[in-house]
């Protein structure tokens, strides 16, 4: 079964989005709740909103299931990414609502787990292991784009509304002092968004996983607050609003 799509390009650039996903098995779907399965924690549309990226020659990878089923942005132990701070996990039970995903007793096992990360977490990692190593040996080097977004406000992760833009290279080790500096200079040079480097969002586990500045392999996640492109109670597109915070991630994938 075919879980993610992946696209090779002819440059160092690889765009993953590992959230974009919002497709549900049968059966999972039997266990949720009816708001769970509208799948309100989706990155939307963001593969829409980097369809650009190839044409600046990116390679990008979406998957087809939602996060809900497994997170492919979690290790596949679990650990928490952010200690002491509420968060949701590899097979979440929580939205971001904090409201439960599954119906009373229908949790998933372990065993279950198990199985959703040798089903759907594992090939998407081989995908990007393998894409990562064809990029850097034809160029020698690669930068590792995390395309993420999420809602203005959720206070079940953090206080108050979230900066526009959220860069996060794990405090600087996923990536090189100097393409982060770069990278905070585009966002410098714009007046319409705010934005922080390493803030609530430092990188997910992918970013700190592959991020390897010193072999050649550059990681860095942007989480976008959602209300630069779309309706985030509707999850509808706004094609007005995303072509103008297109023109900024444009700016940082060329610096990059």
């Amino acid at each position: 079964m075919d879980t993610f799509t992946l696209h090779q390009g002819t440059a160092p650039l690889f765009v993953s989005l590992p959230h974009d996903g919002t497709e549900l098995p049968e059966d999972i779907a039997a266990c949720m709740t009816d708001g769970a399965r509208r799948v309100p924690d989706t990155d939307w549309h963001v593969s829409r909103l980097y369809a650009f990226a190839r044409e600046l020659g990116a390679s990008m990878i979406v998957p087809k299931f939602s996060r809900y089923v497994v997170d492919l942005n979690r290790p596949p132990d679990d650990e928490s990414l952010y200690p002491g701070q509420n968060t949701t996990g590899l097979c979440p039970l929580v939205q971001f609502s904090n409201e439960p995903i599954y119906r009373d007793g229908q949790e998933p096992t372990k065993r279950e787990i198990t199985a959703r990360v040798k089903k759907y977490w594992r090939p998407y990692h081989d995908a990007l292991t393998e894409e990562i190593a064809r990029i850097k040996a034809r160029h020698g080097r690669i930068v590792l784009w995390e395309g993420h977004s999420i809602r203005s406000e959720v206070p079940f992760l953090f206080d108050g509304r979230l900066p526009d833009f959220n860069l996060g290279t794990a405090g600087g080790a996923s990536c090189s002092g100097g393409l982060q500096r770069k990278l905070v200079h585009v966002l410098e040079a714009q007046k319409n968004y705010s934005f922080v480097a390493n803030g609530r969002f430092k990188g997910g586990y992918i970013t700190r996983q592959y991020g390897k500045p010193i072999d050649g392999i550059e990681a860095i996640q942007l989480e976008l607050v959602q209300a630069n492109y779309m309706n985030e109670e509707t999850f509808a597109y706004d094609e007005a609003k995303a072509s103008r915070v297109q023109a900024v991630i444009r700016a940082l994938l060329e610096a990059v």
